[in-house]
């Protein structure tokens, strides 16, 4: 019986290429951000457990993420700069227009 070749899926990086920005080693998507800072847009990323591996300070419920706990890094779109990223739990970042960041943003 004849083998049938199916046309590869595209990867998420060629898929940045339509409307996606590649940020690093993984892909970066514009959000709004959270209560008080909706006007503003962020670029998020997602990490995933097995690349966490320090321990930040989420700004959405004042608790630590620890290493090995997948979550979101969030960094404001008209900077790029590493001291304005801020990792938030994966659902402390969903929840974020119903409530404000605890810890002062800056």
């Amino acid at each position: 019986m004849p083998r049938r070749n199916q046309p590869r899926k595209p990867s998420r990086r060629s898929e940045a290429g339509a409307g996606g920005n590649l940020v690093g080693n993984g892909l970066a998507r514009e959000e709004s951000g959270p209560a008080g800072y909706t006007d503003e847009r962020y670029m998020v990323r997602q990490i995933p457990g097995a690349r966490a591996t320090k321990t930040y300070r989420c700004p959405g419920c004042d608790q630590d993420v620890r290493p090995g706990v997948a979550h979101v890094v969030a960094w404001p779109s008209d900077s790029g700069g590493a001291d304005d990223r801020r990792h938030w739990h994966s659902g402390c970042w969903a929840g974020r227009h119903t409530r404000g960041p605890n810890r002062r943003w800056s």
